[in-house]
């Protein structure tokens, strides 16, 4: 794999992001046969995540990732208020048990192991591979390429329409347009982990949302975005290897 990453990272990426889609895919599919809400997945996506981790600490890129503290003091963030409001959105109409309690814990494994894989795949390599040449088109691709990643739910047996998965896909994309600008401009992966991960804990327990609220969400999640192209430092501090 070390091979791999020196000889081309777009690839790597690329490679991770094939092994990603497939391997949550095959395992989901061997939790519903086991009958075990994401017992197999879960275990899939905490071996992948631990194996990233210390593979990347072996190698010393845990900061060239964003796996570090970030150099952006907390009131560039807003203190982080506007993205824990957003991250809560599954929670804003209310909250409901949809599995039992190991599938619940399960689920809520997976989706935190799920949050970390998808930022550091999406943000973390595609973004820096693609950002050598261009960070406007990274950050375009990082963000498009995570939404569109989000049609294997049409495809994986979750039971999703197809107008409910474009909504998704949509929605994906702005917030992985802020993610990518958290992580750009604040140098750090861990509040886009962290987000993604409770975000998606969250649908657990979500209820039914209106139209209403995934509007308010996405102006949000934008709004919020370009308040952090202003008050984060230009600085490239997310490029140090």
């Amino acid at each position: 794999m070390k091979k791999l990453y020196g000889k081309s990272e777009l690839a790597f990426a690329l490679v991770w992001i094939g092994i990603y889609c497939v391997g949550m895919s095959v395992f989901d599919e061997i939790s519903r046969r086991i009958g075990v809400e994401s017992l197999a997945s879960a275990m899939f996506a905490l071996a992948a995540s631990l194996f990233l981790y210390f593979w990347l600490k072996k190698h010393g890129m845990l900061k060239r990732f964003g796996l570090c503290k970030t150099d952006a003091p907390a009131k560039a963030f807003l203190f982080y208020i506007p993205l824990i409001v957003i991250t809560g959105k599954n929670l804003w109409g209310g909250a409901a048990m949809h599995y039992d309690v190991v599938g619940s814990l399960c689920f809520v494994i997976k989706m935190l192991c799920v949050g970390f894989l998808e930022e550091l795949i999406f943000r973390g390599f595609l973004f820096k591979a693609m950002s050598r040449d261009s960070v406007k088109w990274a950050v375009l691709v990082s963000s498009v390429s995570f939404g569109l990643g989000h049609v294997m739910n049409l495809i994986n047996g979750s039971g999703m329409g197809i107008a409910e998965n474009l909504v998704q896909i949509f929605f994906a994309v702005l917030i992985g347009f802020l993610y990518v600008i958290i992580f750009h401009r604040g140098g750090s992966l861990w509040p886009c982990v962290i987000s993604h991960g409770v975000f998606n804990s969250l649908s657990a327990f979500s209820v039914e949302e209106g139209l209403l609220q995934l509007v308010i969400h996405g102006v949000l999640t934008v709004a919020y975005a370009l308040v952090l192209l202003k008050t984060l430092p230009k600085g490239e501090t997310s490029q140090s290897r």
